[in-house]
């Protein structure tokens, strides 16, 4: 993700100007689209200016870049210290990364350090771990030491810096990686690592095999290589399933392009519209369930989780045991988890209304009975329960591929999660049940420290104020808590910045609209919504980008051209 404001002379450019820009070419886009940008527009222009200054840049940068990962963050891992040293570090690598030259991959390494640090906070990483990503780039290039970062930072950042300076070279270990030596180093690493290096290596590793078009083929298939028989099996034994499933299919894309391009458009192939087909069919279940008298006079919650299997698992199951792509019944999967009404007996209640949504989801699609289990009636060995079906979503003589759902309680949910570790180090390549044991305890203590060091302490001077996410970059520059910002706290972030006192004057003018000398709550949230209007047209710009980028690609390299319609959506056929 590029979250960067950078204009054609490779400078930011002024806000104030692109958003009239914007509301007078408005005419020329969709009603509703032109009515959202008008509005925004209007609100960003009731500050005066945009700040032109190198310190004012800056800021902008460092007050999009906070928000954007806070509001990705749980407020489970976003306490005041949280917010504090990643304010720090943002404030360190901003000025440096800005300085230096484009990577390799044409990327910014701004833009490339916060790529790093926007996967982390998806995976709901500490404050901790999304500085040390951070100041990784700053690292590698040279700027700054580890010595540095113990210094301004922290002795815990600068170890765990180190740390994930260790995992980085954990594939020289070994000279030929075949699977007995990716094994071993996989629970080497499991073992004697610090578990958050290894998800930062990961994340890292993610947004590298997002952008490996500029290497040349062979260097791609080498590094699809590595990834698939180390990384992805160890993001599964460390549980970040999200992760193992992207680098899967990433590999799977360089090792064997064609094979991937073949899954992707038979998949694509059963979209409808414009919507992929797990959400249409997760939509349809949703309303059913929500609407059936009988279940929602036991449950007080209906939740229904969607999601595809990846292209490399699907290859796996064609490949190893023969079948048909219509016989792989969990192309598709939905999960259906209902939380009964609290009272007498609520297990019984739970296992009634698994049974009731059982009926709701056989009065939409047709069942496949061979392929039904019910592990509430007969649990597994390990107390696992659920309920699960697969059933066929053809219609209207369409084929489409068959969907695996399962039903289960919240409670049932919950004991199938904790049950979830080991089944990840199993998927890990770790199959003795006492080693797997033995590396769970580790993990679990890793992530006990992590939340130790990082735990919230009261502050003293915000007692009252708002604790909203978008209000923690006020308060962080809001030093003496007196509920504005003075001209004297701009300037002490404008230097820590490494920008002369005269942008925090400038900034001050024009941010100031009532000109008393200091920035309220409500000025300064008139410029978040600016630099938030104008990130987020950045990153729709970056995405269509990606997109026209793919399709223009497939049809020059391959043969397999993009057809639109209203009838086929974003589907791929082949000539």
């Amino acid at each position: 993700m590029n979250l960067h404001l950078i204009n054609s002379r490779g400078s930011p450019p002024c806000i104030p100007c692109i958003t009239k820009t914007l509301v007078h070419q408005t005419d020329l886009w969709p009603r509703h689209i032109s009515a959202a940008v008008r509005a925004s527009a209007t609100a960003a222009e009731m500050v005066v200016a945009g700040p032109e200054q190198p310190g004012g840049k800056m800021v902008v940068e460092l007050v999009g870049a906070f928000n954007e990962l806070t509001e990705r963050m749980d407020n489970t891992v976003l306490s005041t210290s949280s917010s504090r040293l990643l304010f720090k570090s943002l404030k360190l690598c901003i000025p440096i990364l800005q300085s230096l030259p484009l990577s390799p991959d044409g990327r910014a390494p701004l833009s490339r350090a916060l790529s790093v640090a926007v996967i982390l906070a998806d995976l709901q990483m500490d404050a901790e771990v999304i500085s040390t990503g951070l100041l990784r780039e700053v690292l590698e290039a040279g700027a700054i030491s580890i010595y540095d970062v113990r210094d301004r930072i922290g002795t815990s950042t600068s170890h765990l810096l180190h740390e994930s300076l260790r995992v980085k070279h954990m594939s020289l270990k070994v000279e030929v990686l075949d699977d007995d030596s990716a094994t071993a180093l996989r629970k080497f690493c499991l073992t004697y690592y610090d578990v958050r290096a290894l998800v930062l290596d990961l994340a890292i590793k993610l947004d590298m095999m997002r952008h490996l078009d500029y290497l040349p083929r062979y260097r791609q298939q080498m590094i699809g290589l590595e990834v698939m028989k180390l990384h992805a099996p160890l993001a599964h034994a460390i549980g970040t399933n999200l992760l193992s499933l992207e680098l899967e299919d990433l590999s799977f894309r360089y090792l064997f392009p064609y094979s991937y391009l073949y899954l992707d458009a038979w998949l694509r192939s059963h979209e409808s519209g414009n919507k992929p087909l797990i959400d249409v069919c997760k939509e349809q279940l949703l309303q059913s369930l929500k609407s059936d008298p009988l279940l929602t006079e036991i449950v007080s919650k209906i939740s229904v989780e969607g999601r595809y299997k990846s292209r490399y698992s699907t290859m796996k199951k064609l490949l190893r045991d023969g079948r048909k792509l219509e016989e792989v019944n969990d192309i598709l999967g939905l999960r259906v988890i209902l939380t009964p009404l609290s009272g007498v007996d609520e297990s019984e209640m739970g296992e009634k209304a698994c049974y009731r949504a059982r009926e709701v989801v056989q009065s939409l699609w047709e069942e496949i009975p061979s392929r039904s289990k019910d592990y509430i009636l007969r649990p597994k060995a390990n107390g696992y329960k659920s309920l699960h079906m697969a059933v066929d979503t053809g219609e209207n003589g369409r084929t489409r591929p068959l969907m695996e759902i399962q039903i289960r309680t919240a409670e049932m949910d919950i004991l199938a999660s904790g049950g979830a570790a080991s089944h990840a180090l199993y998927k890990g390549g770790v199959t003795d049940p006492e080693e797997a044991k033995h590396l769970k305890a580790i993990m679990m203590a890793a992530a006990e420290l992590a939340a130790l060091r990082l735990q919230d302490f009261p502050s003293a001077n915000h007692k009252g104020l708002e604790t909203d996410k978008r209000g923690r970059v006020f308060r962080l520059l809001d030093k003496n808590g007196d509920g504005k910002i003075s001209i004297d706290e701009l300037m002490e972030v404008m230097e820590d910045l490494g920008a002369p006192g005269d942008d925090a004057r400038e900034m001050m003018q024009l941010l100031d609209s009532n000109s008393d000398g200091f920035l309220s709550s409500d000025e300064f949230d008139l410029f978040q919504n600016q630099v938030e209007f104008i990130r987020n047209l950045e990153d729709r710009d970056d995405h269509y980008q990606t997109l026209l980028n793919e399709k223009l690609q497939i049809g020059n390299e391959t043969g397999l051209i993009p057809l639109y319609s209203t009838q086929q959506g974003d589907s791929l056929v082949t000539n």
